[in-house]
């Protein structure tokens, strides 16, 4: 089969793709429209119910507080997959990824400190800029950052460092949680695969998408009881490698 076969072949599956992924975007965003409405009426009855002292209204109530969870629950999940669906091409301009690093830092340090959590920085002065979308990326490093911390239910350490390869900027996330075995490190970047109760499945593969999108890559490394090491480059533009 020629070249130019194999790019006949592909580009209708591509395009077949394409289009379910963007029908599959306009259901979710038809069925958000009608739970929110859902939502709402049910904070509504709850206020009614609320107004009545008897055993039937109390029982009700219990019950209107299960179809709000879920509610919620079901508006995560279609957040998360608009916001997977959506990501496309992204307008990308030269930045600084310790930048980025240490604003998604700054906003989870609270949290770190509350946990007990030492978060280490190990950042090189001297990287070179990359090609990056700030909004986007950040949102993937806060997604990574935000499973890291979370893994660590009695405290630990979180070791962040950004270097230079000889063709990338690189940045280890290094954390001393829970782990995971290596089923779950070879599924955790598929859409819907979540060990997490009432995860929606999608904040890895969204960052793996965000990162993909940056020309980019990420690989997991994980042991059970001893924590978790993920490694994200990013290439150098090419006017500045040497």
């Amino acid at each position: 089969m020629t070249a130019a076969e194999n790019r006949d072949d592909v580009d209708p599956m591509r395009a077949r793709y394409e289009e379910l992924a963007e029908l599959a975007g306009s259901l979710a965003h038809e069925i958000k429209n009608p739970l929110s409405v859902i939502h709402m009426n049910i904070d509504l009855l709850s206020e009614d119910l609320s107004e009545i002292d008897s055993p039937i209204s109390r029982r009700s109530l219990d019950r209107a507080d299960i179809v709000r969870g879920q509610c919620e629950r079901m508006e995560a999940l279609l957040r998360d997959f608009l916001r997977y669906t959506r990501l496309r091409d992204i307008d990308l301009v030269p930045g600084n990824l310790n930048d980025q690093v240490v604003t998604v830092l700054r906003a989870y340090q609270a949290q770190a400190d509350a946990d007990r959590i030492d978060v280490k920085k190990y950042l090189d002065p001297d990287l070179p800029a990359i090609l990056l979308h700030s909004d986007s990326l950040q949102a993937a490093l806060m997604n990574l950052v935000k499973n890291a911390l979370e893994s660590m239910d009695d405290g630990g350490q979180l070791v962040v460092r950004t270097y230079i390869t000889r063709k990338s900027v690189a940045l280890d996330l290094i954390d001393t949680g829970s782990g995971v075995d290596d089923n779950t490190a070879m599924h955790m970047f598929e859409p819907f695969y979540s060990t997490k109760e009432g995860g929606s499945g999608l904040g890895l593969p969204t960052a793996r998408k965000i990162i993909e999108a940056h020309g980019g890559r990420i690989s997991v490394q994980s042991e059970v009881g001893r924590g978790t090491k993920f490694v994200l480059e990013f290439p150098i533009p090419k006017r500045l490698v040497g």
